[in-house]
């Protein structure tokens, strides 16, 4: 099988423009949540049991098969919001931000999502407080930024 070259350099800009403005990335995300005023809402769109196991630190709590129901009554629609469910294997955090959409909310998605938060030793919330593992080196390689 032989990769498909059809797409003009222009067809494929506009793809990945749209994806990076619904998209965004757990280094990203962290960076703006040390900032102080990220100028969004973390949404951890995991189950009640996904979210006690750990979550990042300052995250609101809404399940994705809740979001219909209480997100006008949980979110400000002034605000936008950033969606994560467990990882590049789950597509909860894309269902949740579909729904914060069709909403109304501006809304991204954090690629990675928890598994790669946890994975790149950035802080975890538990009921024992938080926790940091120790980093990933197929994630986050140590002394080397990915330079992104």
């Amino acid at each position: 099988m032989s990769l498909d070259w059809t797409a003009s350099p222009a067809a494929a800009a506009a793809h990945f423009a749209r994806r990076l403005a619904v998209e965004t990335d757990v280094s990203d995300v962290h960076a703006a949540l040390e900032s102080g005023a990220p100028g969004f809402v973390l949404l951890d769109s995991r189950s009640a049991e996904s979210w006690a196991q750990g979550h990042v630190p300052g995250a609101v709590h809404l399940p994705g098969r809740e979001i219909a129901a209480r997100a006008a009554g949980e979110l400000d629609p002034a605000v936008p919001v950033v969606t994560y469910c467990w990882g590049p294997g789950c597509n909860g955090a894309t269902r949740a931000a579909l729904a914060l959409a069709h909403l109304g909310y501006r809304v991204r998605e954090m690629i990675g999502g928890f598994e790669y938060w946890a994975r790149e030793g950035l802080p975890v919330a538990t009921g024992d407080g938080v926790v940091r593992s120790p980093v990933d080196p197929l994630t986050a390689p140590a002394a080397v930024r990915c330079g992104c």
